[in-house]
Parts: C-alpha cells; structure tokens; sequence
C-alpha cells in the first residue's frame, strides 16, 4: 500500500520536476480579504472595574456543613449532565488529535497478492499473454502533506478552540449543579430551621389557649376571646404542615442532583449559618472568569483560526510520495533483488477552478465569526446584568440586617419587661406567653432574611462564576 494522488492533482514522477512545481505553488485562487473582527464588548465600558480575584474550586466548603460536602461531591461525580459534558469534551479532544495529525507524515505498508489471467491482447507480451499467474506486491510508502501556508496549524488551533469552549461549558454545568445543590441545602435548612420556631409557637399558642379556656370557666373572658385564641392555633399547625412539605420537596431536589435514593436524606436537619459575608462590586477579572463568558471567548477565537483554514484552501496544496518494496509475477520471485522497486513524486493540487465552494466556505467562516463575536458579547451582557441584579438584590436584603436586628432587640426588651410584671405580681401569665409569640415571629423573620441573604450570595457568586471575593465596594 502506498499513497495515491488526490483526485484532479498533477502527477510529477521526475525529481527535476520539482523545481516546476515549486514554481506553481505561486499560482492561487483568487484571494477574498481577510474581514475586520466585530468589535467585542469590554467590562470596563459597562461599568465593572477590575479587581482581585482568586478561584476556589469548591467555594460552598466554606459553608461548613460536611454533609453538604459529602452530597456536593457525589453530585459532581455522577451527575449525567455532568457526565455528558465530559463525552463532548473528550470528542473534541479526538478532534484535536485528529488536526495534529494532519502536519505528520504516513506511513504505511502493504501486501497484494493475485492470481489473474493476461489478456491475449494487453500490454503484456508472451509468454505471460494467454496465462495465469500469481502476483504480488510488497511495498512500503510515506506520504507528507507540506503545509506551506498554514491550513494545518490553524485546522489544530481551531480544534482547540473547540475543545477550550466545550471545557468551559462542562464548568458552567459543574457551576450550575453546585448552586443548585447550595440553593436546596438552603431552602432545606430554612424550612428545618423555621419548623423548629414554629414548634415553639404552637406550645405557646397552645398554652395561651388553655390560659384563655380557664379564664372562659371562671367568667373573666367570654367566648369572643376563646374563639380568638383558638384561630391563631390552627393558622400555626397550617403553617407547619406547610413547612415540611417544603422541607420534604428539597430533599427530592437533592436527592435527585446527587442521584441517589430520597430515604438517604430522611434525617438530614440542617441548619442555616449564622452569618452572611458582605456584598462587593461585580469585578470584571471575576466576571471574565463566568464559564460562559469563556467558552464564547474560545469559540470567537476559534472562529478567528476558521477563517485563516479556510482562505488557506485557496492556495496550492502540496503532497510529497515516495514509496519501496517489491513486486513480481510468481510468489517465489517476490524478495529477489530483480524485484525491486522505488518511486518518488510530489502531487500538487491548483484549486483554480474550484473557487465558487471555497468562497462560500470562506464565507461561512466569517458569517460564524461575526455570530461567535455576537454571542460573546450577549454572554458578557447578561453577566453583567446577572451579576450587578444579584449584587443590587444582596445589597438590598443586607440593609435590612439592621432595622431587623433593633426589631428583635426591642422584642427582647418587651418579653423581659412582661417577664418582670409577672415576677412581681403586677401581670398574669398570659402578657409573658403573648410577648414569647412575638419574639418568635421576629426570629423567624430574621432567620428568613438570613436565609434570603445567603440564597443571593449563592446567586451572586453562581453570576460571576463561583469565584471567591475579595474587592470592597467602591465609595
């Protein structure tokens, strides 16, 4: 086996031949111009500034909940979205080794053996016209494709592109999986959390009542108060069964992002975390770092090595062929020296007839560059809104910290002061359980503005693509 001409090429069998198909390799399809690149939106021109950032792999660790890792982990490692995007990077890395390959030589050997009858009339003479006879070829051959303009290396780096976008895309869906595994954790802990505070109001809802049902038996209430007291009771135990269907539908989420069994979180009571970090500006270093924002990136660049292929294939395109081995007529003839043969040539393909499909490729090319540009720059647009909204939303709920925390405070202030009354014979017991119930709700306010809070972080930190930070507001 050794290689063959391409299709319409120009066969030279000569060595002095050479120096005239070098001479034609000036000889070309007419040329289209190389386009100007669609101008790419930058960060800065949409208001984020440049800052420090430093990537942290598994930035919800910081959350502190081992079991959250442990769930974290095994939905990253058996996620099928997950597994997916590994597939499709792993093709485009074969197509990466498949565009390295082509500024190699081949090389291959080959044996052909037959037995056939010579024509009476063909090229072969007696005594072998009339007969049969056995024939075989041993041949080795190589065959280099000789790069001169660059098709080769701007094929491998297009690839790459490929593979670089396809990376990116395997990190956003690791990125999406994790936010959505955090959101549920959180959405659970603040159910658990909230039904434990809601435990403690229908105690005391529930003392109330009986407080109120002894002051009905004695003639101080009347049955307006009881009917009043009993109405709140039944809104709480609403509000509980409530609370656990939620708590209950978040399981289901994660048990099915981390692709195991609902009984395997029956039990899990998380907690939601006492403190939230503050908010700080959108920096443009991390917004650069949204696995979307990169993968557009790679796939303009990618676009860019396209269109230098693709005016390539206007220009000649040189093969050079050698080959050795043996060929006879009889089996046993085969490796004798007499046998021998040796060949060299180069193929030189003019594409000076064929300029209509490599126009519209060229044309292609640069269509899916001026559609890569205009993705990239709708991938930085939304980051930029999908960052700043989430930064603008956390700064919102955070302001609220303060007027809620003098709110708790002052509810403190009432229970102590209902507590004093009591302690002193001035107030019954029924002033201190109504005082508990507020301060309850304040709580159960504050642990829903937490829980708010951390949920906006988780969405601040998904928007510019799971990055810690470290800027600080600007003044």
């Amino acid at each position: 086996m050794y290689p063959h001409p391409r299709l319409g090429a120009l066969r030279l069998s000569a060595l002095p031949a050479l120096m005239l198909v070098l001479g034609l390799m000036t000889a070309c399809a007419p040329v289209p111009p190389q386009p100007a690149v669609p101008e790419r939106l930058k960060g800065e021109a949409l208001g984020l500034q440049a800052g420090g950032a430093v990537a942290d792999a598994a930035w919800w660790r910081a959350w502190g909940d081992e079991r959250l890792n442990a769930l974290m982990d095994k939905a990253l490692r058996d996620a099928p979205s997950l597994a997916l995007a590994r597939a499709r990077i792993a093709k485009a890395g074969a197509a990466v080794d498949n565009a390295a390959a082509a500024d190699k030589p081949i090389i291959g050997v080959g044996l052909d053996v037959e037995r056939q009858r010579f024509s009476e009339h063909g090229m072969y003479p007696p005594p072998l016209a009339g007969h049969v006879y056995n024939t075989a070829t041993l041949q080795a051959g190589i065959s280099y494709d000789w790069d001169f303009f660059g098709r080769h290396q701007a094929a491998l780096q297009a690839s790459l592109g490929q593979q670089r976008a396809l990376q990116a895309e395997g990190e956003a869906a690791r990125l999406n999986i994790a936010s959505a595994v955090l959101r549920a954790w959180l959405g659970l802990a603040r159910s658990v959390s909230q039904e434990q505070l809601l435990q403690q109001q229908i105690v005391l809802r529930q003392q109330a009542l009986e407080l109120v049902r002894q002051r009905r038996a004695a003639g101080l209430d009347t049955d307006i108060e009881l009917r009043g007291a009993e109405a709140p009771l039944a809104e709480l135990q609403r509000q509980l069964l409530v609370l656990q269907q939620q708590a209950q539908g978040y399981r289901v989420q994660l048990a099915a992002l981390s692709v195991q069994p609902l009984e395997a979180l029956a039990d899990w009571q998380p907690a939601v975390p006492a403190t939230v970090a503050p908010a700080a500006v959108p920096s443009l270093d991390l917004l650069a770092s949204r696995p979307d924002v990169r993968a557009a990136l790679a796939r303009v660049e990618a676009a860019g090595y396209e269109i230098t292929a693709a005016r390539g294939r206007f220009y000649p395109d040189l093969t050079l062929n050698a080959f050795a081995g043996f060929s006879s007529i009889g089996l046993d003839k085969l490796l004798e020296s007499g046998s021998h043969q040796l060949g060299f040539g180069p193929s030189l393909r003019l594409p000076l007839f064929d300029t209509g499909r490599l126009r519209a490729g060229f044309k292609s090319a640069v269509a899916e560059q001026e559609a890569a540009v205009a993705a990239y720059n709708a991938a930085v647009l939304e980051g930029v809104r999908d960052a700043r909204e989430q930064w603008e939303a956390l700064r919102s709920l955070q302001a609220q910290q303060s007027p809620q925390e003098a709110l708790l405070r002052s509810n403190e202030q009432q229970l102590r002061l209902a507590q004093e009354r009591q302690a002193a014979g001035l107030g019954n017991r029924l002033p201190v359980i109504q005082a508990q119930q507020t301060l309850i709700q304040q709580q159960r306010q504050s642990l829903d503005l937490r829980a708010q809070q951390l949920d906006s972080r988780v969405q601040l930190m998904r928007a510019l693509g799971g990055e810690a930070l470290r800027t600080e507001p600007r003044a």
